[in-house]
């Protein structure tokens, strides 16, 4: 009977590890609305092509700095984690928190542009999930016929623009910094898209690298011209005041009210889900359209500057210090060419993976055009607050930007952004 009974308890313990083969991989992103529902049918897609690999997610808000660096002091991280935050992946990378990737994940499908983005002192730790334009502006293309508005091809055509929209009586500017505890990142773009414009590529990138300070020139000028739009109560929607409580993604809304509340927005390509998911009735191109955001000084051109994410691995320790198979055929997917399209077609944000085919997944010229301009781009930079390290890019940038709109003097601000980056970069 003893006899018996082991032979079952056998049969029970090799049932269980056979019953236990399917592997796990977790997830933390955090994304709401419409890109959770499109990461999860790309998660989808990625559990019927390996149907031996189990994909959980956990879906954090807006605060996950924060909580991956909990995670990562506790020493329990997520296996991969879609940031956008490379200041703090390089920071993560340096402290060992992050899986090299070289030899690993083939980057070669990925847009030229965005591949050094995910190298850190020469080693690769991030691998495109998707990317954005920043910059762009939004108009109502309806609105601008009926009033015999013309798309500005200068920064100074675009403040003519402005001053005739508020002399017809209209309210040129829907501006949003609202966004929780990330509340103030909409206005870092508009300062980055300016600096590109009056100090160049080359000086944007001494200012992210933190080699001038934030008391610079250069600086200065940048957000006195954010300043010239975001500080002026007839430009603006509600005033500071209505930039201040308005959340990024309602700012497209008065841009189709009948008169419209306002005539421009300012804001990367994602927008767009938004606006369509409010006002599910237009149509991109017809309705809607974007122009580039314009240049200032000619001898810079018009370059672009965008965002998006990047998939990182962490080391969740062991011997496989997280470079586990299936964790790294999951990063793989999040690159491939088929979830790239589930990505960028449910939410007309831009695929990183250069081989897209561009119609299919775009059917709208709007996002298309967008697209193209992150392939061909000449002068490329990313979004300067999300190289920063966190402290500055996420931290005293965010709160400068709320600080400056709110009418805190723009010395003080500068001056309180420096102390906090000579802390923050150890010079």
């Amino acid at each position: 009977m003893r006899k018996a009974m082991l032979v079952l308890l056998c049969l029970v313990v090799f049932a269980g590890v056979g019953f236990s083969q399917q592997k796990t991989v977790y997830v933390m992103h955090g994304w709401p609305g419409q890109q959770a529902v499109a990461f999860a049918k790309v998660v989808q897609a990625f559990m019927e092509a390996y149907p031996d690999i189990n994909v959980v997610t956990e879906i954090v808000g807006r605060d996950r700095p924060a909580i991956l660096a909990t995670r990562l002091a506790a020493g329990n991280p997520p296996d991969v984690s879609p940031i956008p935050w490379l200041g703090l992946m390089a920071e993560w990378a340096r402290a060992g928190y992050l899986v090299p990737l070289d030899g690993l994940v083939d980057v070669s499908e990925q847009i030229p542009a965005l591949t050094p983005l995910g190298y850190v002192d020469g080693k690769l730790y991030g691998t495109w999930q998707s990317a954005n334009v920043k910059s762009l502006v939004w108009y109502n293309v309806k609105a601008f016929v009926e009033k015999g508005y013309q798309v500005p091809t200068t920064w100074d055509e675009l403040i003519a623009l402005c001053d005739r929209i508020v002399a017809d009586g209209g309210v040129p500017w829907s501006i949003g910094l609202e966004s929780g505890a990330a509340s103030g990142w909409p206005g870092t773009d508009w300062i980055e898209d300016i600096m590109l414009r009056t100090a160049g590529p080359e000086v944007y990138d001494q200012w992210v690298n933190h080699e001038i300070p934030w008391t610079d020139p250069a600086v200065v000028e940048a957000w006195e011209k954010f300043g010239q739009i975001a500080l002026n109560p007839a430009y603006v929607l509600g005033g500071p005041v209505g930039a201040l409580t308005t959340n990024f993604g309602d700012a497209g809304a008065p841009l189709f009210t009948d008169p419209p509340q306002a005539y421009l927005l300012k804001q990367a390509t994602f927008i767009q889900s938004f606006i369509l998911n409010q006002k599910p009735d237009l149509v991109p191109g017809e309705d809607f359209a974007v122009f580039p955001f314009p240049p200032i000084d000619p001898k810079f051109g018009t370059p672009v500057l965008g965002g998006g994410d990047v998939s990182v691995v962490f080391n969740t320790g062991g011997p496989l210090n997280g470079t586990r198979e299936e964790v790294i055929t999951f990063v793989q997917f999040l690159s491939s060419v088929k979830a790239q399209e589930i990505w960028a077609r449910e939410l007309g944000e831009m695929a990183a993976n250069k081989n897209i085919d561009p119609v299919a997944t775009y059917p709208d010229p709007i996002a298309r055009a967008a697209w193209q301009m992150l392939l061909t781009a000449d002068s490329f930079r990313y979004d300067g607050s999300d190289l920063m390290p966190g402290a500055v890019g996420a931290g005293s940038f965010w709160q400068g930007v709320l600080d400056y709109v709110s009418g805190v003097p723009l010395k003080t601000v500068l001056d309180y952004i420096e102390s906090t980056a000579v802390d923050a970069y150890g010079y």
